[in-house]
């Protein structure tokens, strides 16, 4: 079973044993990194493993190697030797391991550690890429029998992701850790127990005097309780997301805490996904359930779909995929979740004599004009480049334009409701307002489909005029709940908004 591994990072031993005191339930082990430590602090690591009372390894990483050791091979040998001298009768006293790279050649210290029931780890980071034979990479390591290869990749692409799984997949009969770093390294995370790698590397996010050694590192807190890493094995369903570049993401909050809450065996997991077809190959080769599709692939998984709903069909979008005998199916609940949540807060049963602006032209744009038509409303489509903007209006016979001046005289005839479905707002684009050549009267409804941040700068600005302004989350919530019944084929458990807190 894969452990969680916390990586201590504090200029003093003090500061690491509170940070282990605060995360003792949720870790396995932890990585003294003593390279982080002031050089005074060094010098006390022997006694570290006793006062941490975990097994512990000690790892003293060069700055050459991405660490803050600037000291030279002699002085980092010295304090390893420090570090694992004088064992003690009692093993749990002792460093549990020592994580040496690939070209340390100190048989004498290696030998010493292995006598003292130390263990060595020997690894390999590439913070450039991923190796085109990462198993060979893998299996070059081990020197000895009794070494763990470690292996941490910087994965770039989705296609760097399935190569990192393959590797995995290809040295099952080894004893091994393999890491893809950064934000596109997380899968590598939570799913490790999937390609047989034995620790999972968390660290501690938001304290201002501890340096972020890796990005794409959970907290602890999250890969123990969200992700519920423990309880992952080889039976365990997976379902996720798939989208780019996944910033903001309710979706693994959401749905893993229900399956906690119902004891469901599955996990949901983000999946950054800048290109589809490898995604949908590691999809295939993890048995993937199901996931969310997300920007910008709500249109281009339609090919790999061997069945979908009339809604896909008639929309031209998908954002929900599940696998069944037949291969894919997909679904659309943006569709129901937008009109639902929207009805519900003009309190109307249909869109009949609204007349409606929707900004954006995306797989969402797509949806929401479907619903539109769907309950006999009408509408504008705008869009950057209005022939986006014709392709989602033109099915309904709807007016389309382009977010010029032009096309922003043309809201007049179509400001009942306005509905913002563009990424303008999230975070990464705070202050971006697609709509920033119009003046609202105040008498407008006005819809952001984003639901994070709460209130975006169009929202503000709206709801400063006296609009009516409603986000995206009552709508996120819905979809939530209908993609559960297409994972799990069964209806989602209502009394469960009671005890779910976001």
């Amino acid at each position: 079973m894969a452990k969680i591994c916390l990586c201590l990072t504090g200029k003093t031993i003090k500061r690491d044993l509170e940070l282990l005191e605060k995360y003792r339930r949720e870790v396995d082990m932890v990585e003294l990194r003593a390279d982080c430590l002031e050089p005074d602090e060094r010098l006390l690591i022997r006694r570290f493993p006793e006062q941490a009372g975990i097994p512990v390894i000690l790892t003293i990483r060069r700055d050459a190697d991405g660490g803050f050791f600037t000291g030279g091979e002699a002085s980092r040998m010295s304090l390893l030797s420090k570090g694992l001298a004088f064992a003690d009768a009692n093993p749990r006293h002792n460093f549990a391991y020592v994580d040496v790279e690939e070209y340390f050649n100190v048989p004498s210290l290696e030998e010493a550690a292995r006598a003292f029931g130390t263990r060595v780890i020997r690894s390999y980071h590439n913070r450039h890429g991923v190796d085109a034979d990462l198993a060979g990479r893998i299996r070059s390591l081990c020197r000895v029998g009794d070494e763990l290869v470690k292996v941490a990749v910087t994965p770039r692409t989705t296609e760097d992701v399935l190569r990192i799984f393959k590797a995995g997949w290809e040295t099952m009969d080894m004893e091994k850790i393999l890491i893809g770093m950064g934000c596109m390294g997380v899968p590598t995370r939570i799913l490790a127990e999937q390609m047989g790698s034995q620790i999972s590397y968390t660290s501690v996010k938001g304290e201002p005097d501890l340096p972020d050694i890796d990005g794409g590192q959970l907290e602890p807190r999250e890969l123990a309780e969200l992700y519920r890493f423990r309880n992952i094995t080889a039976k365990t369903r997976v379902f996720g997301i798939a989208g780019y570049p996944l910033k903001v993401t309710f979706s693994p909050l959401f749905f893993n805490t229900v399956f906690g809450l119902e004891n469901i065996d599955a996990v949901y997991v983000p999946f950054p996904t800048d290109a589809l077809e490898p995604f949908m190959e590691l999809a295939d080769r993890l048995g993937l359930g199901g996931a969310s599709v997300t920007i910008p692939h709500k249109e281009a998984v339609l090919p790999y779909l061997a069945r979908s709903t009339e809604g896909v069909k008639s929309i031209g979008a998908c954002n929900t995929i599940v696998y069944g005998e037949e291969g894919w199916s997909g679904y659309n609940a943006d569709a129901p979740g937008f009109s639902g949540s929207l009805l519900d807060f003009i309190g109307k049963k249909n869109f009949k004599g609204k007349r409606v602006t929707i900004v954006g032209a995306g797989g969402v744009a797509r949806a929401v004009a479907s619903e539109i038509y769907r309950l006999h409303g009408k509408a504008l489509v705008l869009n950057r480049t209005s022939p986006r903007a014709k392709e989602v209006a033109a099915p309904y016979r709807f007016a389309w334009g382009a977010l010029d001046s032009q096309g922003v005289r043309e809201i007049d005839k179509y400001r009942d409701i306005i509905i913002q479905t563009t990424p303008a707002g999230m975070e990464g684009h705070a202050e971006e307002d697609p709509l920033e050549c119009y003046s609202f009267s105040g008498f407008e409804v006005v819809m952001d489909l984003i639901y994070k941040p709460e209130r975006t700068f169009f929202l503000r600005r709206a709801e400063a005029a006296g609009c009516r302004v409603l986000n995206g989350y009552d709508m996120l919530m819905r979809q939530a709940q209908l993609q559960y019944g297409y994972f799990i084929n069964a209806e989602f458990p209502a009394h469960l908004m009671a005890r779910m807190r976001f």
